[in-house]
């Protein structure tokens, strides 16, 4: 029985062309600086995200770690919203490895706004936390891909620099929300100081991210790298995915948003189900059982082959590695439940 494995764009695996690319890949040492596929990916983030520098990363959760170790002296406060990956899922990082706090902000969309922004900040009084940096997810996992215009954004990066406070955007999946605003990724991340995009989501490659900013911060990046033990070696055979997918499958992503929107529409007409917002913008589906709790749905679904993620709600995230074909069976399934 085929699987279809819609628990998130993290399952994609490499094609036949990325494994070629991977084979071929040149190598050397990388904490020499050395190899020169990574030098290669390297040098191709840097100009896709509009960037003097990148690094590239192990996870994106390294590279969301990393802009907080070296912009934030230990003991300030990180601004974010309150259902960001970098509160709930990274391992509380910030505050064991990097010794700060968080402070949520509440937002519609999982979005954070200068109001809200505003509203976060400590007085200036010597025995309050200050504000070492804000950070923001685009696209927002929790909230169900959503994404900041690009007016949003620069109103947000032109209020932290006034403050002098780094700005950082978790972009795990900016190539998402580049597709559906129809721009390139530069002109996103033009306005913040550090991004982190994932290779290994929706992009497809097996592992890995990339951490862009000033050559200045790239190079206190590196020792910090080090420092985590994210320091690799003969890392082109990963690298070489990485440039791949950029020059592959950026453009795969417009499908997915497709393939979510049909989903979408079969849990809307559908008896049992029902949409946590009616508005699918990228290619993450949040939703509910009507009469039934959500893990019985998910082993109902997962012995026709189907997978979900879920708890309280269930989710679907559609990529690369769903067929037209298995969009259509999951709509039957969904319909017909």
């Amino acid at each position: 029985m085929k699987i279809i494995d819609l628990r998130s764009d993290t399952v994609t695996v490499p094609d036949d062309g990325m494994r070629r690319a991977m084979y071929q890949a040149e190598v050397g040492d990388d904490v020499y600086g050395e190899d020169a596929t990574v030098n290669n990916l390297q040098e191709m983030a840097a100009e896709v995200a509009g960037k003097e520098a990148s690094l590239f990363v192990s996870s994106g959760s390294m590279g969301n770690l990393i802009p907080q170790f070296v912009q934030c002296p230990r003991g300030t406060e990180v601004i974010a919203h309150k259902d960001s990956h970098i509160f709930h899922y990274e391992l509380s990082s910030m505050a064991a490895v990097a010794g700060l706090m968080q402070r949520p902000v509440d937002g519609s969309d999982g979005k954070l706004t200068v109001s809200s922004i505003k509203n976060a900040l400590r007085p200036d009084i010597y025995y309050m936390p200050r504000t070492g940096l804000i950070e923001i997810e685009n696209t927002h996992n929790a909230a169900g891909g959503t994404f900041y215009s690009i007016s949003e954004l620069k109103l947000i990066y032109e209020f932290a620099r006034n403050l002098n406070i780094p700005f950082h955007m978790d972009g795990a999946r900016v190539f998402n929300a580049a597709a559906a605003l129809e721009s390139a990724v530069k002109e996103i991340t033009q306005f913040c100081d550090t991004v982190t995009f994932c290779l290994s989501k929706g992009l497809g490659a097996p592992a890995g991210s990339m951490l862009c900013g000033s050559k200045e911060f790239i190079c206190e990046a590196r020792r910090t790298r080090k420092m985590l033990g994210g320091g690799m070696r003969q890392a082109g055979i990963l690298a070489a995915a990485g440039i791949y997918s950029l020059l592959n499958n950026t453009e795969k992503l417009k499908t997915d948003h497709q393939h979510a929107q049909l989903i979408a529409s079969s849990i809307k007409d559908s008896k049992s189900f029902e949409l946590v917002s009616d508005v699918i913008p990228t290619n993450i589906i949040y939703f509910t059982a009507k009469n039934e709790y959500p893990q019985s749905v998910i082993s109902s679904f997962r012995e026709k082959g189907i997978l979900f993620s879920g708890g309280e709600m269930m989710r679907i995230v559609t990529h690369l590695n769903v067929s037209v074909d298995d969009v259509k069976k999951v709509c039957e399934e969904i319909e017909n439940y």
